[in-house]
Formats: structure tokens, C-alpha cells, sequence
């Protein structure tokens, strides 16, 4: 499968759920490639942290490409890993309009309270193009990310989110916590860090494997996985 986590606005949260989405897949079992196609390039920062500490070690392989390239180059590379994880920046860009020509699954993360929630509109039409030109079949998905730990945004956003017709709300939040920020200046995932913060872990586990039910992609109980479509 190949994944792109984007939208049209910056401060969503995009890299934190590429990267952890990459660290998920690579732990159980998925031989995943990650490509940076944000001009930002949080996500080469992040892979270099993560070489770092384990001195190269990373678990999945990496790249950056933008532009048309990150098409033509994604194709390619489809047929020797399991997945494919792009992220893209937070505009209306070639990269992001050239991921979702070849992608999967579109997963685009919004805030409360935020000027996020003036962008679904636009989201919604760039989803429509796209699927007027592409052959294959894009899944698109909205996450309520960085959500307050209580009140009564997030339902509201999730209210607002769930009445599209374009793209399908999908829960759990995943709620701002420390945890996110803390483990990815080290470049871990969440579900790596030390202390493990068991409610981060859970909604994110919760999050990925109700996407990849979805989807088609079916993970055991002993966190071997494999997936039904390449």
C-alpha cells in the first residue's frame, strides 16, 4: 500500500503521524519506505535522529523526492516494499498532487480550534480531481490530531469531519500529549518510547489498525503482519 499524509495547510501534525505510521509498520514485520516530499524535510530529520541513536538501524529505508519525481519514482519503487509512507507538506503542491496519483490511501490530519477547519472544503475538492483522474481507487481518511485531553472541541471537529461525503472521519484522536514531542527529537515513534505512555500508544494502535482493517491490510495478535494487497 502506499500511504500519503497530507492536506493543505501547515501545523496539522503531518510528520508526526508519517513517522510514526513508518515505525509502526516497520515493527511489525512490513518492509516500509518513507519518503519526504515536504520541503521542510521533517521527516530526513527525523530519520538522521533515529540513525543516530541506533546507529543506523532505522528499521525502514528512506528517501526524499519532490515534484513530478516523487511519482515516477514511487512507482518504481512500489513493487520492492510492502508500503509506502509519503509525507507532504501543507499546501496544494506538485509533490502532494504527484503522491496521490499513485497512493493507496490519503490521510490528512486537522486540529480543533483552528484554521484547519476552513480547509475541509478544498481538501474535499483536490480529493475529487484526483479521483476523476486516477485509475486506482484512493481511500481518503480525516484525523482529529493534537486533540484537546478534554472539552468539547474535538467532538465538534469529529461532528464536522464525519459529515463529509468525500472523506471518512476515522477514530480515535489522537490527543496532544508530551510523548509525541519527546520521543520524536529522538526520532522514535511513539510506540518506542521509554516510558511507554500507555494512552499515546493505545490511540495510535487504535488509529493504524482500524485504517488497515479498512484497507486490507490484517495484522496478528503477535505483531507479525501481512498484507492481502501490495
Amino acid at each position: 500500500m502506499i500511504f500519503t499524509v497530507g492536506g493543505i495547510k501547515g501545523g496539522s501534525g503531518k510528520s508526526t503521524i508519517a513517522t510514526n505510521l513508518t515505525v509502526w509498520l516497520s515493527k511489525r514485520g512490513f518492509d516500509v519506505l518513507l519518503v519526504d516530499a515536504d520541503e521542510q524535510e521533517t521527516a530526513t530529520k527525523f530519520t538522521k535522529w533515529r540513525e543516530h541513536i541506533t546507529r543506523g538501524a532505522s528499521g525502514y529505508t528512506a528517501t526524499v523526492l519532490t515534484g513530478d519525481a516523487v511519482r515516477q519514482q514511487v512507482t518504481k519503487f512500489k513493487p520492492k516494499f510492502d508500503h509506502i509512507v509519503i509525507d507532504t507538506g501543507g499546501r496544494d503542491t506538485t509533490s502532494q498532487r504527484a503522491a496521490l496519483f499513485v497512493s493507496d490511501v490519503y490521510l490528512v490530519p486537522f486540529n480543533p480550534r483552528s484554521f484547519d477547519l476552513w480547509t475541509i472544503a478544498d481538501v474535499e475538492n483536490l480529493v475529487k480531481e484526483v479521483r476523476s483522474l486516477k485509475p486506482d481507487e484512493l481511500h481518503a481518511f480525516s484525523i482529529l490530531n493534537r486533540a484537546d485531553p478534554k472539552g468539547s472541541d474535538n467532538k465538534d471537529l469529529a461532528v464536522l469531519l464525519s459529515e463529509s461525503f468525500v472523506i471518512d472521519y476515522i477514530a480515535p484522536a489522537i490527543v496532544s500529549r508530551k510523548s509525541f514531542a519527546n520521543t520524536a527529537s529522538s526520532g522514535l515513534g511513539v510506540i518506542e518510547g521509554n516510558p511507554v505512555d500507555e494512552k499515546a500508544v493505545g490511540e495510535i494502535d487504535q488509529l493504524f489498525t482500524k485504517i488497515m482493517g479498512i484497507i486490507g491490510v490484517v495484522i496478528d495478535a503477535n505483531f507479525s503482519a501481512k498484507t492481502s494487497v501490495k
